[in-house]
């Protein structure tokens, strides 16, 4: 990582005072403000020192910046990590340098051109640079990735309340414009990136779009047909067990699915039957299915397995 010398970058003596930085700044950031010069490496350079006067006009970064002198690589050993949940992005805003040595102390807003345009009674037409876009991971059940729901963030003291849309899925990013930390003076923020996870729910599958649940079905249900409340993240419905339902027999809701993420519709719910097996029987209930062994002593599943006894 190489040392930058903001000094150098602004044209200033190390004794300069806080008017001469401002002036050296604003001067240069005329001179190459991307919006007015158009040579090669403009945009870099103006970069370069709006990161400079970030520093240099803020007293607390530039007592460390003088103190630290040819130490700073102990700062870039401990590996500092600037914004806590947040991974930045380096599409135009902060250096290694700064990060590793100033990340801790985050950055200011202000309007560098803010003075200049009352002093003149004008305006620059400069469009503020764009800083650097940021990640952080928000997590969601699967009920709130249905219904959509909002969620509240914390970024450099300001609370952010996002609805995170429906139909999310993990690995989905959430688009917040100009919510990323803040930018280096002179730019805009960059804009902030909800990468979601949904967490894993008891009863649903998730596949795309579409849901799995499995149905448990007692035998005589099954066997004889039943009317069953069954879940769906819409809230429970009826749904009709046809008589004679073997185990694995899957049923198809139309529409009980995720809501499509880019378009309207939904997906589907499918329900997978599951006979569970009784445990504990009485007396009674043990000989109700002795009797009903009997009565189907001829149906040929019965047949097939005393064929493979040993003879």
């Amino acid at each position: 990582m190489e040392y930058k010398d903001y000094y150098k970058i602004l044209g200033v003596n190390r004794s300069a005072d806080e008017k001469a930085i401002k002036q050296a700044y604003r001067r240069l950031a005329r001179k190459y403000h991307p919006d007015v010069s158009k040579a090669k490496g403009t945009a870099e350079r103006f970069k370069e020192v709006s990161e400079a006067y970030e520093v240099l006009s803020d007293p607390d970064k530039r007592k460390r910046y003088d103190n630290l002198g040819p130490n700073w690589q102990r700062y870039a050993q401990a590996g500092a990590e600037p914004f806590e949940g947040f991974r930045v992005h380096d599409l135009g805003g902060f250096s290694d340098f700064f990060r590793t040595i100033f990340g801790d102390l985050g950055v200011r807003e202000e309007d560098p051109f803010a003075e200049f345009r009352q002093e003149t009674g004008r305006g620059v037409g400069f469009r503020a640079a764009r800083g650097a876009n940021a990640e952080a991971a928000v997590e969601v059940s699967l009920e709130e990735a249905y219904h959509g729901s909002p969620k509240s963030f914390t970024v450099d003291g300001r609370r952010l309340e996002v609805k995170i849309p429906a139909g999310v899925e993990t690995g989905s990013r959430v688009r917040v414009s100009g919510a990323a930390p803040s930018a280096l003076a002179g730019t805009n923020r960059g804009d902030l990136y909800l990468m979601v996870t949904v967490r894993p729910h008891p009863l649903f599958e998730r596949k795309g779009d579409d849901l799995y649940l499995e149905l448990p079905l007692t035998v005589p249900e099954a066997a004889l047909g039943a009317e069953i409340r069954v879940p769906t993240l819409k809230g429970a419905i009826s749904m009709k067990i046809p008589p004679e339902t073997s185990s694995g027999k899957t049923f198809r809701l139309p529409g009980y699915g995720m809501p499509h993420l880019k378009g309207g519709g939904a997906g589907d719910q499918y329900v997978k039957a599951k006979i569970v097996l009784p445990s504990e029987l009485s007396a009674r209930e043990k000989a109700l299915l002795e009797e009903w062994r009997r009565l189907r002593a001829d149906d040929p599943r019965t047949q097939w397995h005393r064929a493979q006894e040993p003879r």
